[in-house]
């Protein structure tokens, strides 16, 4: 079963990597060089993990296949989002890396100052996605108002942005669990919470199943950072397309540091089996995906 997971989430990838690109209008008058730098970045690669969980979620509530179709401009605006935090994350000012996925980093290639502009334009496209989607008649506008919403408190300083945050000023301490687990909940969880209800917001999901789906988000983020965490002390730099050890280098603070590898495998395990626990809670018409997904996530080396 994680090889068909896997194989889905490859197709997902590979139809959000076509509409990436053209979800940017090409008859756009914008500076050469900011287009090509925002598209270096967007099509960098990468697990695409968020718009599949839109796309999966869309699908789960009623078993729609056409839900997901409708769900992929919105599917689209989180991964414009995914990539400007990324590419803001590499800068000098932040984590200072030279490569991403295997490659070097936008301000390793286009320049600080225009790397920090492609990173404003993908945050600001991506909140044009989403009413665009409406006004095509794919979303309805009350969902697309309450994704829009969602977005806008889970990218910002409630959200991803207030992790980043607090993951800086945490460089610079003690970094105690709770607040670690802020910063993970924050910088990671808020945009799969995100995900995967907007994608239950399109399919039509009713207020428990929204609730459901958020407890999902929520643990599937969590798991996922700490997998990360745990990664970048024994994971392969050949398939994670980075340096390993970063995090001792830049002597971060990670959960392994603070409570030993084991503990944090046996927190990983037990997050996602809470978030499958609400997936089944649900009655969802289509949960298998999600389901595979929290599991194939435990399993990654990469």
């Amino acid at each position: 079963m994680i090889t068909d997971i896997k194989t889905y989430l490859h197709e997902c990838a590979a139809l959000v990597e076509k509409s990436l690109p053209e979800a940017l209008p090409a008859d756009w008058n914008i500076p050469q060089q900011l287009r090509e730098s925002m598209l270096y970045s967007l099509e960098a690669g990468g697990k695409r993990l968020r718009p599949a969980l839109v796309l999966a979620a869309a699908e789960a509530i009623h078993g729609a296949a056409a839900a997901a179709r409708q769900a992929l401009p919105v599917a689209c605006a989180i991964e414009y989002i995914h990539t400007y935090s990324l590419i803001h994350d590499d800068l000098p000012a932040m984590d200072n890396d030279d490569y991403r996925r295997g490659k070097l980093t936008n301000h390793k290639v286009f320049g600080e100052a225009m790397a920090i502009l492609a990173g404003d334009a993908l945050l600001t496209h991506a909140f044009y996605l989403i009413p665009r989607a409406a006004r095509l008649g794919g979303v309805n506008a009350e969902a697309a108002l309450d994704i829009v919403e969602d977005l806008a408190m889970l990218a910002g300083a409630r959200g991803m942005v207030g992790g980043q945050a607090a993951d800086m000023q945490g460089e610079q301490g003690t970094t105690s669990i709770e607040e670690l687990e802020y910063i993970h909940l924050h910088k990671t969880s808020d945009l799969i919470v995100f995900s995967v209800t907007a994608g239950g917001r399109i399919g039509g999901a009713s207020a428990e199943q929204l609730d459901a789906l958020r407890h999902y988000g929520r643990n599937i983020g969590l798991a996922f950072q700490i997998q990360d965490d745990i990664l970048d002390l024994v994971g392969d730099e050949k398939k994670l397309g980075k340096k390993t050890n970063s995090d001792v280098e830049q002597q971060k603070v990670t959960y392994p540091y603070l409570l030993g590898i084991e503990e944090s495998k046996a927190q990983v395990k037990r997050l996602t089996r809470e978030a499958k626990a609400a997936i089944l809670e649900a009655q969802l018409a289509a949960p298998d995906k999600l389901l595979l997904i929290a599991d194939y996530l435990v399993q990654r080396d990469y």
